[in-house]
């Protein structure tokens, strides 16, 4: 009973200081520098924490028109999109996730990549916690400073930098729309060197970027 009170006193206490303060590392770069360790013998790690203003607006229409539409309306769980993904799903070869950009803040910043049943329950209730303490513009600020977006490139920054020789705060429209295309998989597809099927994701995202209802303040 003291263990389990104890780490729900952590988590809490976790959640709020990251209401204020940068993520300056989060499980999932751990766990890539082991695994680069193991295959390559050294470990790769860009990140650089930059706030939501120095993002370009592009960056961030990009993610939400790809990744989670309805980000800035539902309350972390993306109800109807669960119940499209699951019908779509009884007769798709993969599976479509669900995940909304408030859960993979909530994975990427407190727990770690593999899935399973427990995870996925730590996974809703840390999105809870988010979706309570922190608003909308800061899950958006911490998932862009803080999910993988390349070999080692963590965040709009250090992408920004590694594949576009430029800042965050100068992404363009179509590059935002490249790097957004990977996201599902960024150790697979490059927005330095993307692929046909990278290329078309790119201009699918980019007509989706007119058509999302997204905040006058944000743009």
């Amino acid at each position: 009973m003291w263990l389990v009170a104890g780490l729900f006193a952590l988590s809490l206490l976790l959640v709020i200081l990251y209401r204020f303060v940068p993520v300056p590392y989060t499980p999932l770069m751990a766990i890539r520098a082991v695994q680069q360790k193991k295959s390559e013998g050294k470990a790769v790690l860009h990140h650089q924490w930059v706030p939501l203003e120095d993002i370009s607006a592009n960056m961030m229409m990009a993610v939400v028109a790809s990744e989670d539409q309805r980000f800035f309306e539902h309350i972390g769980l993306d109800m109807e999109q669960i119940k499209k993904a699951r019908k779509e799903n009884l007769t798709r070869r993969r599976p479509r996730g669900a995940s909304t950009i408030s859960q993979q803040t909530a994975k990427n910043v407190f727990l770690w990549p593999r899935s399973s049943w427990f995870r996925k329950g730590l996974e809703v209730y840390f999105t809870f916690l988010i979706e309570l303490f922190w608003s909308k513009e800061r899950i958006l600020e911490v998932y862009l400073n803080s999910i993988e977006m390349g070999k080692g490139i963590y965040g709009a920054e250090a992408v920004a930098r590694q594949h576009f020789n430029t800042s965050a705060s100068q992404l363009t429209r179509y590059q935002a729309a490249l790097i957004a295309a990977t996201l599902p998989n960024p150790l697979r597809f490059s927005s330095r060197n993307p692929s046909a099927y990278i290329q078309r994701r790119t201009q699918e995202i980019l007509r989706q970027m007119d058509l999302i209802p997204f905040p006058e303040n944000l743009r």
